[in-house]
């Protein structure tokens, strides 16, 4: 029974190691989102940083990528940048994929 409970246990850590990857890799995506957004949006220095982290923040309103995709929408329509829903998503599933490479080399 030792045996089984270890193999289990280590199967809890795995889970719980892969969820702290994922939910750092989301949040380094969204911060990554930001700072192209803050881009095209005119905005630079601290407050391209700033902004950043506004799109971080906005991704704890609910699950899922919505949040965040909302936010930067209308920061978008409000500046007049014409970017499309479709452009947004195709750059945060870009982003997702440099986010968690960067995450899983410890970067």
């Amino acid at each position: 029974m030792s045996e089984f409970n270890k193999r289990e246990e280590g199967f809890e850590k795995k889970f719980a190691l892969d969820e702290e990857q994922k939910f750092k890799a989301v949040a380094r995506r969204n911060r990554l989102l930001g700072l192209w957004a803050a881009e095209k949006l005119g905005i630079t220095g601290e407050a391209a940083a700033a902004y950043a982290k506004e799109v971080v923040a906005a991704d704890f309103e609910e699950a899922g990528d919505g949040d965040v995709l909302r936010k930067v929408m209308a920061d978008f329509a409000a500046r007049n940048v014409a970017l499309t829903e479709q452009a947004i998503r195709a750059k945060m599933s870009e982003l997702i994929a440099v986010a968690a490479a960067e995450v899983k080399a410890g970067t």
